[in-house]
């Protein structure tokens, strides 16, 4: 249990005591002997955290590359590949391992996602079993280091548009790659300046002077630590954080490759130069070679949220320890965390990184049971992308929210190296972009919200989108989610009048439910009606889709946020009741009633709060946060950060 704890805030009320191992296992799943061997690899080189600091890029780059091997020998970073080249066999395993590792240094985080996350990924999803046995023994052992290079300087989000070219030379069975002008660079590529020998390069196949699209391909690039012939390789240099990982530009002037170069799971070429491929559609087979790599997203957004929880432990523990101004006594200041604003500075953001915890196990789940045949239809191979896109974007907008309130609520201490704020705020940055711009990813969700994912979603850019929803879908969007129809459903949880119990009915979740699901769908109805409006006035289709943009993304995030409330309900009724049920409860609430305040406006002008209901929800907000302020440093020890991974001698002691 914590100490310093404040007294409870309500007459009658009784303190649920948290059995913070109990929590902790509820949190770490099936996967605990997972994650507690990556807490023991991360104590074990908790000195990187000091390195990170101390030595020259060079040199860090070096340290990051033998820590990130080094770990690949206790078999966290393989868990995700096949057992016979000596994986786990266990794709579930692979993302809480690497969500874990968050808790540490994110050079070594995002030199593992690049290894074994994105260069080994493509090979095992995009590959045959002649790639598997040349190169995934030596990936996963990290005895042969490669990159991913899809990104381009002129070509980030729009890969379809990628200029890197492969053309086929039918008589000598080989693949040309080409960088056809200087915006057609990779960039950007992690692993790339200093240590992969091998790149898949994302490029656009011709054959017989036909383009098929973009394709996946194995190239070397680093013979015995130099550029093999026609490949330049650059330094990206320094950046806002993560300088443990070498990023790096390549350029490729006709370099030649065999034929089995070509990553040939959906497609191959045969050696007279016939193109084939099991999936006719190329739109629907780009996709598909696409959606095979969600589990980059998926990832990312795991280690966002678990770099909150470091940020959050910080805060949380030092707030227990400093005083300041007016004292409650005789003889001492106020402790930090007694002070309400505090409260509401800290504890909305605890709230809402169980409820992205438990919405994270929820995609996880899904990708594992997809990508290893369980469920594997069309239409769960859609819902999982738009999941793992929107579960990415909301986390690491989480991530990097939290991590600076959490460096102010720590003032001037959380200012210094020593205390963590520096390093989390620069290597976690990046998250909120790559695997995917969160405003792009949005887009993806409502794309698939507006469609449906029917069967021409593969087919769909922005503004075919538009086309479809206009033309075939705005009819079934508005119908389902009429006003009318919407208020009938939720009417009976909606507040009525002066006899509704205003306590009792804010903290049921059936009504919290309610609320996100009106707002989400009476969004969704608005974009629908705005997209026909448009065309109805015969306006360009882009320009329409340019109007609505920020309701698009608005509906999207409307949506992801109703998927995370749902999760967290759902995983707190499983719980035995008890106290950790109760904590749970109000941590549910707070995160329920935290997202409509924050939204109020668009509430109020929909009918769905009065200007006094919308107070009530307030004062209720602050109930919440002194019910929680007793245990909250017990809330989060459940996260099971490493203390090594804490550090901050001066915040935590």
């Amino acid at each position: 249990m914590a100490t310093d704890t404040a007294a409870p805030p309500t007459t009658g009320y009784v303190q649920p005591e948290v059995d913070v191992p109990a929590l902790t296992a509820l949190l770490d799943g099936r996967y605990a002997e997972v994650r507690d061997l990556v807490r023991a690899n991360l104590a074990t080189y908790a000195d990187i955290l000091e390195q990170a600091e101390e030595l020259s890029v060079d040199d860090f780059r070096e340290r990051v590359r033998e820590v990130v091997v080094e770990m690949a020998a206790t078999g966290q970073t393989g868990m995700g590949f096949p057992e016979e080249y000596g994986g786990g066999g266990d794709i579930g395993a692979s993302i809480a391992a690497f969500e874990t590792l968050a808790y540490g240094d994110l050079s070594v985080l995002v030199k593992v996602g690049v290894q074994f996350g994105l260069f080994g990924g493509a090979i095992l999803q995009l590959g045959s079993k002649h790639h598997h046995d040349a190169y995934l023994a030596d990936l996963v052992s990290g005895k042969v280091m490669g990159c991913f290079a899809m990104t381009e300087t002129g070509h980030g989000s729009n890969v379809q548009a990628l200029g890197t070219v492969a053309t086929y030379d039918a008589d000598a069975q080989e693949f040309v790659i080409t960088t056809t002008t200087e915006s057609a660079r990779k960039d950007y590529i992690g692993n790339a300046a200093k240590h992969a020998e091998l790149a898949v390069v994302f490029a656009q196949l011709e054959v017989g002077g036909t383009s098929e699209g973009v394709h996946a391909f194995v190239v070397p690039i680093r013979e015995d630590g130099e550029p093999c012939a026609d490949v330049r390789i650059e330094d990206d240099g320094r950046k806002l954080g993560l300088n443990g990982v070498d990023n790096g530009r390549l350029w490729f002037d006709g370099v030649r490759v065999p034929r089995t170069a070509l990553l040939n799971r959906f497609a191959d070429v045969t050696p007279e130069g016939r193109y084939e491929s099991p999936i006719e559609n190329p739109h629907k087979r780009f996709f598909t070679m696409l959606g095979t790599l969600v589990q980059g997203r998926v990832c990312v957004g795991g280690a966002g949220i678990n770099a909150a929880k470091v940020a959050l432990a910080i805060a949380t523990k030092y707030a227990v320890r400093r005083r300041q101004f007016e004292a409650t006594s005789d003889t001492e200041e106020e402790l930090l965390l007694d002070y309400g604003l505090h409260q509401r500075r800290l504890f909305p953001l605890i709230a809402r990184t169980y409820a992205l915890h438990f919405a994270q196990e929820v995609v996880s789940g899904q990708l594992h049971d997809v990508f290893s045949g369980i469920t594997d239809d069309e239409h769960t191979r859609r819902e999982l992308e738009s999941r793992a896109a929107g579960t990415k974007a909301l986390g690491t907008w989480h991530a990097t929210r939290t991590i600076q309130e959490c460096r102010e609520a720590c003032g001037g201490a959380g200012y210094l190296a020593v205390n963590r704020f520096a390093a989390l705020k620069a290597d976690s940055d990046i998250f909120t972009t790559f695997e995917g711009d969160n405003h792009v990813l949005l887009q993806l969700v409502a794309k698939g919200l507006l469609t449906d994912y029917a069967s021409e979603f593969e087919d769909l850019d922005q503004l075919g989108m538009v086309r479809f929803v206009t033309n075939l879908a705005v009819e079934t969007v508005i119908e389902k989610t009429s006003v009318h129809k919407l208020f009938e459903r939720v009417k009976d949880l909606l507040p009525g009048g002066d006899e509704w119990d205003q306590e009792a009915g804010l903290l049921d979740p059936e009504y919290q439910l309610a609320m996100l699901r009106f707002r989400e769908e009476h969004m969704l109805a608005g974009v629908a009606r705005r997209l026909k409006r448009g065309i109805d006035q015969k306006m360009n289709p882009g320009q329409v889709f340019s109007h609505v943009q920020d309701h698009v993304v608005a509906a999207a995030n409307a949506h992801v946020e109703r998927l995370v409330l749902e999760a967290f309900v759902e995983k707190a009724r499983a719980v035995p009741d008890g106290d950790n049920k109760v904590a749970l409860n109000l941590l549910r609430d707070l995160f329920a009633l935290s997202t409509i305040e924050a939204d109020r406006a668009w509430f109020m002008e929909h009918g769905r709060l009065t200007v006094q209901r919308s107070k009530t929800i307030s004062r209720e907000v602050n109930n919440l946060c002194r019910k929680i302020r007793p245990i909250a440093v017990d809330l989060v020890d459940a996260w099971a950060v490493p203390p090594e991974m804490l550090r901050s001698p001066d915040l935590v002691g």
